[in-house]
């Protein structure tokens, strides 16, 4: 996720990023590919930057900010994109108020990602405006109260890997039908691809549904099968339970 935001960044013609990475390979990488300053130290790019982004695992990022957090001033805004990290234990960590909670997705690495950022209220119009453009510049950004983050991490964070499961399946049932995995892999990700950019033009959900449905057609038997196998209580129980796992990452350190 850190380079899609160096990768969005740098294409919107945006200067002065600085990156640190324990990695000297990484660090070469990232300078060469993207044009930005590299260390090795954590705490040298938060001493040097007003805008810091935690772009850790939540599972590291006890150590993450008990290493940072002497150069962490009231004037940093800082930034987490770790699942289930509260803007109460970053509080509790880091000496100032500026802090947002994000979650991004996974289509940011394409320009087309969502991101929802939850905040402190301390914040001016324009510290939060800095923090979004440096997120529109991977996809769409809206603001939400934090309560609402873990429903968030499942719907949009996790949903990447749900619709690509899907997409498997369909493939996965293609061949089964006799289809090459060519054939079948290019008619379900075309068709994917295409169903999106029908939901871009703004087309409700259930409005694209309606118009491919023929009463008593091929997609009407399908989408009985989907009711009757209980799809809609399927993926209800799955963004549940991965609700449930961003609620227990978060657990202690709120």
């Amino acid at each position: 996720m850190a380079e899609a935001l160096l990768k969005g960044m740098t294409a919107q013609g945006m200067k002065e990023i600085y990156v640190s990475d324990p990695a000297a390979e990484r660090r070469r990488y990232l300078k060469q590919h993207y044009n930005v300053e590299t260390a090795e130290s954590n705490t040298q790019i938060v001493a040097a930057c007003d805008i810091i982004i935690l772009a850790v695992k939540p599972q590291v990022m006890d150590r993450v900010t008990e290493e940072i957090g002497s150069k962490v001033t009231e004037s940093k805004t800082i930034v987490s994109i770790a699942a289930g990290i509260t803007l109460a234990y970053l509080s509790s960590r880091l000496n100032t108020g500026k802090l947002i909670r994000v979650m991004p997705n996974t289509p940011a690495l394409v320009q087309k990602g969502m991101t929802v950022m939850s905040l402190c209220k301390c914040f001016s119009g324009r510290d939060v405006a800095a923090v979004r453009d440096i997120f529109m510049s991977v996809g769409e950004v809206i603001t939400l109260p934090e309560e609402y983050m873990d429903t968030v991490t499942a719907l949009s964070g996790s949903g990447p890997a749900f619709f690509a499961l899907f997409v498997e399946a369909m493939i996965e049932s293609g061949i089964k039908m006799g289809l090459t995995r060519d054939d079948a892999s290019t008619l379900a990700v075309q068709t994917s691809i295409g169903t999106s950019r029908m939901f871009e033009t703004g087309m409700n959900p259930a409005r694209l549904r309606e118009m491919v449905t023929s009463p008593g057609g091929t997609t009407a038997s399908g989408l009985k099968t989907f009711h009757e196998k209980g799809l809609k209580d399927i993926v209800s129980a799955a963004l549940a339970s991965a609700k449930n796992r961003s609620e227990e990452l978060g657990k202690g350190r709120s």
